[in-house]
């Protein structure tokens, strides 16, 4: 995608939100192999249609993520998906507000908000899942940014920092402990949903080649920086045992 600079700031003001960058090193704690149990879930964020190629708001290499997830969506008896699932004329696209354009900034309620191309609407083709993925022990689907004076980029809190989306409760409920995070797109919707799941108590682990990223002006880097900082650990598809 084709952002302006200001733009990494506001991913940084973003991450901000979520906890203030930590000072660790960009090295992410090394987690060796593990094997998923029946308290751990597989959380896929946000893999639809408008995130890919040809989508509105395509992250570059987005379709990539979805053999990779596929492969090792069997290693998991719990599952939860996320959607980006937005009115029309929401608050978070430019076409919202009078005299802006995509990715500009503004001041909304919450606090800073970075302006986007029309997305994901809810109901249309753009907000669906992508049709290549398969997900058998998927139980649970999250829709966030549905109200529409409020942008959503975790999974469990809307961007006003305290709305939950009930996704912590349902986890607590059916036993969870361990998360691991994988979609689109790392350094936003991927690095808020792991940093508040920290928040929340879980142990949490960042699937990094089932992921890719926006990365302008330093904002994947300063993503890794603030997860590692919180706990989170970084690991590839290679690592979880089936």
């Amino acid at each position: 995608m084709h952002r302006r600079s200001f733009v990494a700031r506001s991913a940084a003001t973003a991450l901000g939100l979520a906890g203030g960058l930590g000072s660790l090193s960009l090295n992410a704690f090394a987690a060796g192999r593990v094997k998923p149990d029946g308290k751990s879930a597989l959380l896929v964020i946000d893999v639809q249609n408008c995130f890919v190629d040809g989508g509105t708001l395509p992250v570059k290499g987005g379709a990539e993520v979805v053999p990779v997830i596929n492969r090792i969506a069997g290693a998991f008896a719990n599952i939860v998906v996320t959607q980006d699932w937005h009115t029309p004329g929401h608050a978070s696209f430019a076409s919202a507000h009078a005299g802006q354009k995509p990715f500009s900034s503004i001041k909304l309620s919450y606090g800073n908000q970075v302006l986007w191309p029309d997305h994901c609407v809810q109901g249309t083709d753009d907000a669906a899942l992508h049709k290549d993925l398969q997900l058998p022990t998927a139980q649970l689907v999250i829709r966030k940014g549905f109200n529409k004076g409020v942008d959503s980029y975790s999974a469990f809190e809307e961007a006003d920092r305290k709305t939950p989306t009930g996704l912590g409760g349902y986890l607590k409920q059916r036993g969870i402990r361990t998360v691991y995070v994988a979609g689109l797109a790392t350094d936003f919707c991927v690095a808020w949903t792991a940093l508040d799941a920290r928040k929340a108590g879980f142990e949490v682990y960042v699937i990094e080649d089932a992921t890719r990223a926006i990365d302008l002006n330093g904002s994947l880097a300063a993503a890794w920086k603030q997860m590692t900082a919180k706990g989170v650990r970084r690991i590839q598809s290679g690592d979880i045992d089936a």
